[in-house]
């Protein structure tokens, strides 16, 4: 199976590909209309990229079956575009949480003592210790932190350590009572009510939300106006979940110190000229969007990258698949016990053909000594009973047909 890899890769993640019969194809600058030729010319079943946009125009090239993102999130690539074409959409969610856990709390603590800033005077000739002896500290200072994914609850664990306790707000848990009453025991927090409420409580906001349509722009001058006066507010998140100029007018008026590792307008190259008004406010202290850029991280989502793709290879199977119907249209399921003999299911298939069914889905279960089977067939629709007696007497190697209504 031919992999080609239009990203930085970790070597010991192109070496395993390799040793799983994977034929690497490594062009790790190719981009824009470079990867959409590398695509057609390879003819890669499987593409992996880690920040490289992916395109429909690129899904049209050749011959991809399966997208793996190298990191967690698919925002980079077009989802629906590739849901339309049958092709998979995969990421490595989770294996990047500690990296990101570990610069959200380095944020916090270069807000809190004006490290950046510190560094700057040292390395300018000035010894300014009457300025910098000013810090709250962090013990007893309330965390919010805004999605407990993966990364919320790294996040979490960290903070309890520092003495800090922390609230929680996740649109999961306002419907599942038990799940809420089970991380609150686990990690020792409190799951708040509403994002107004973790706002006012907080004396440091985190933001660990997913970028989905529910989320984007979530942060935004009507949340940020319940934010507490001189609060902190990072954002390790996704830039799209955040307000920037609702923010930046918190700064300006409450006070607000912000931390941010994710911008608006990012540079789509590694290096570049870079202007951003609000990073260059004074308490506003970015990084270079390097949150999962930890040798740990990118080894353990080069492991996951790989199981993924000689999963798909040996089994057929897509593992952290993001892009299959939770729901279906279907409406009816039919059930066929029936002796596992070729044809059998052709015959069934052509009944519903000619209702004009669609299959939604199938399985085929076999017994021990695979002498008999039982097939699931969700369908849009329900065939008549003239059609399922006419199915069922026209092959003798089915034993029983059954109709289920779904829902």
């Amino acid at each position: 199976m031919k992999v080609l890899v239009a990203d930085k890769f970790e070597q010991s993640g192109l070496d395993a590909l390799k040793a799983a019969g994977c034929d690497v194809i490594f062009e790790p600058d190719a981009s824009g209309d470079t990867l959409v030729a590398a695509i057609k010319k390879t003819q890669a079943p499987v593409l992996v990229v880690r920040s490289t946009q992916v395109s429909e125009a690129m899904l049209d090239a050749g011959a991809l079956s399966l997208i793996v993102r190298a990191g967690a999130g698919v925002n980079t690539i077009d989802v629906a575009a590739a849901s339309r074409r049958g092709i998979y959409v995969s990421n490595c969610p989770g294996k990047n949480s500690v990296a990101v856990a570990e610069l959200t709390m380095g944020l916090i603590l270069a807000l809190d003592r004006r490290i950046p800033d510190n560094v700057a005077e040292l390395r300018a000739g000035t010894w300014n210790k009457k300025e910098y002896s000013k810090a709250k500290g962090l013990m007893g200072q309330t965390l919010g932190l805004l999605g407990f994914g993966h990364i919320g609850r790294e996040v979490a664990k960290r903070a309890r350590a520092f003495g800090m306790p922390v609230l929680v707000w996740s649109r999961r848990f306002m419907t599942d009572a038990e799940a809420r009453a089970a991380v609150q025991q686990e990690f020792g927090i409190e799951v708040v009510d509403s994002p107004e409420e973790l706002m006012q409580r907080s004396d440091i906001v985190s933001v660990h939300v997913a970028l989905t349509k529910e989320t984007k722009g979530f942060v935004n001058a009507a949340l940020l106006k319940h934010a507490r006066t001189g609060a902190y507010i990072i954002n390790t998140a996704r830039a799209e979940v955040m307000d920037y100029a609702a923010l930046a007018d918190a700064v300006k008026h409450k006070s607000i110190r912000v931390g941010l590792d994710v911008f608006e307008n990012e540079p789509s190259s590694a290096t570049a000229a870079f202007v951003d008004t609000l990073c260059a406010s004074p308490g506003v202290f970015g990084t270079h969007h390097i949150g999962a850029s930890t040798n740990q991280a990118q080894e353990a989502i080069a492991d996951e990258t790989v199981r993924i793709i000689r999963t798909y290879k040996d089994t057929g199977k897509v593992p952290n698949v993001v892009n299959l119907a939770t729901q279906t249209p279907a409406t009816h399921m039919l059930v066929v016990r029936h002796r596992d003999k070729p044809g059998v299911l052709a015959h069934v298939f052509e009944y519903l053909r000619v209702a004009h069914l669609n299959v939604q889905e199938t399985e085929n279960i076999i017994f021990d000594g695979a002498h008999a089977a039982v097939a699931r067939i969700n369908l849009d629709g329900a065939p008549s009973n003239r059609a399922l007696d006419a199915m069922q007497s026209g092959n003798t190697d089915i034993l029983d047909l059954q109709l289920v209504k779904l829902g």
